[in-house]
């Protein structure tokens, strides 16, 4: 199928590493040319020139730090000046979890909550309001928003809060925005396989004392399809929810965990 993506433009924020970017690879592989923007420039210059050599597309880095209203404003500006306009938005940029043990409850300090959904959730609107004014004037536009399956399961206070508060923010973007030519996205990653994954599965093992690959098949077992998902694999997802094809999509979220054993969602 021909995603029709040829030519667009798009920005994603978190796009040095992990899952944001395997969405600028695919984005990119599909004829995107795109903005990746993180706040450490050594790892954004490393990644475009990696993916500009993978996919022969450009690929411009910019610098950002998503919990500041100005420098988002500034690289959404850099990014638009660089490209000649943003098409799609994937906001993908956040606070690392699933590498530590979540806090508990006596240890969730004010600054700990802020902080994290001030980079999440607040630097997800950020980014849409300063996008969402070129995609309306073009009558065209993408923005899919990486939350995470703890939206739908315990086990982070914080993880579940900023998760969830993504999933309604969508929806809200998704009716006002749509109108004007715009769709809203929400995909709920699971547990996902990372650059950043074997040095977790090694710390789990030595932790218990136990083999790389016990751990490994402990970790594939939390979903339906008993593997981890890769980053790729979500990628193509959000690719398809970045395109012209996924018209009918607007406001929902999209599960992209290999299923949760024993739970109904409609």
């Amino acid at each position: 199928m021909d995603l029709q993506l040829d030519g667009k433009r798009a920005l994603v924020t978190g796009g040095s590493k992990g899952i944001g970017k395997a969405v600028a690879r695919s984005l990119a592989a599909e004829g995107c040319d795109v903005a990746i923007a993180a706040r450490t420039r050594s790892e954004l210059e490393a990644t475009a020139a990696e993916l500009a050599a993978a996919t022969g597309r450009r690929i411009v880095a910019v610098v950002m730090d998503t919990g500041s209203d100005e420098s988002v404003r500034q690289g959404v500006a850099e990014a638009s000046a660089a490209l000649g306009g943003i098409d799609i938005l994937v906001n993908s940029a956040a606070q690392p979890m699933g590498q530590a043990a979540p806090p508990k409850l006596a240890d969730i300090t004010d600054e700990l909550f802020f902080n994290d959904v001030n980079v999440k959730v607040m630097g997800y609107l950020r980014c849409a309001r300063e996008v969402a004014p070129q995609m309306a004037e073009r009558g065209w536009g993408r923005i899919v928003n990486i939350s995470g399956l703890g939206a739908r399961t315990v086990g982070s206070a914080v993880g579940s809060a900023r998760n969830v508060a993504v999933a309604a923010m969508t929806k809200n973007l998704a009716d006002e925005l749509g109108p004007q030519g715009i769709n809203v996205t929400v995909v709920h990653p699971g547990l996902t396989r990372t650059e950043a994954t074997p040095g977790v599965v090694a710390a789990r093992a030595a932790a218990a004392g136990t083999d790389e690959a016990t751990v490994e098949a402990q970790l594939a077992r939390t979903n339906s399809i008993r593997k981890l998902v890769d980053a790729d694999e979500v990628a193509w997802v959000v690719t398809f929810l970045a395109s012209p094809r996924a018209i009918s999509i607007n406001g929902d979220a999209v599960a992209c965990g290999g299923g949760q054993p024993g739970v109904i969602h409609y």
